[in-house]
């Protein structure tokens, strides 16, 4: 009763979060700019709120974007609905899945709150290639999970390259 009061000044000085904080999802890449979602639906499965949504789909030559034979076509997310209870990521069985430290999920709108895959993605890092891509010859989904493959090698930046030409000219 005799405590000085101790008020948060948020939002202009908002308070770190915790390392270990169950925030917003976050999609993760591999070095080489390949999605990490396999398309399982374990995720959406272990997901007791029944908030999240996965439609996978096969992965082609001229359009891969993981390095197995699936990946995730639709990916979404309700925050509406979604309980931050992290059995979605513990379900994931490439780590594709994590949740950030961002809690700031508040929004004017019920439509802004369901968060598509683009929204979902880790953003790309130097020496990433956006998706669809090739693996680096000579690579298998296996060497991505042994941390074989550390960035883009210049023959996906040729092939990006190329696709990009045969699309614009």
């Amino acid at each position: 009763m005799f405590r000085k009061v101790a008020t948060e000044e948020y939002p202009e000085k908002p308070r770190p979060t915790e390392p270990r904080y169950h925030g917003r999802h976050q999609l993760n890449r591999h070095p080489d700019g390949l999605e990490k979602c396999i398309g399982c639906e374990l995720c959406a499965w272990a997901c007791p709120a029944d908030a999240i949504y996965v439609e996978g789909a096969d992965n082609t030559e001229g359009g891969r974007f993981s390095p197995g034979e699936r990946y995730g076509r639709v990916y979404q997310i309700n925050y509406l609905r979604c309980i931050f209870c992290g059995l979605c990521i513990e379900a994931c069985p490439t780590r594709a899945l994590t949740m950030t430290n961002e809690y700031e999920l508040a929004d004017d709108s019920r439509g802004k709150l369901i968060f598509d895959k683009d929204m979902l993605l880790a953003p790309l890092q130097s020496g990433m290639l956006a998706p669809p891509h090739p693996m680096p010859d000579g690579a298998t989904d296996k060497s991505y999970y042994r941390g074989e493959v550390v960035k883009a090698t210049t023959e996906q930046q040729a092939w990006v390259d190329q696709q990009a030409e045969e699309v614009g000219g």
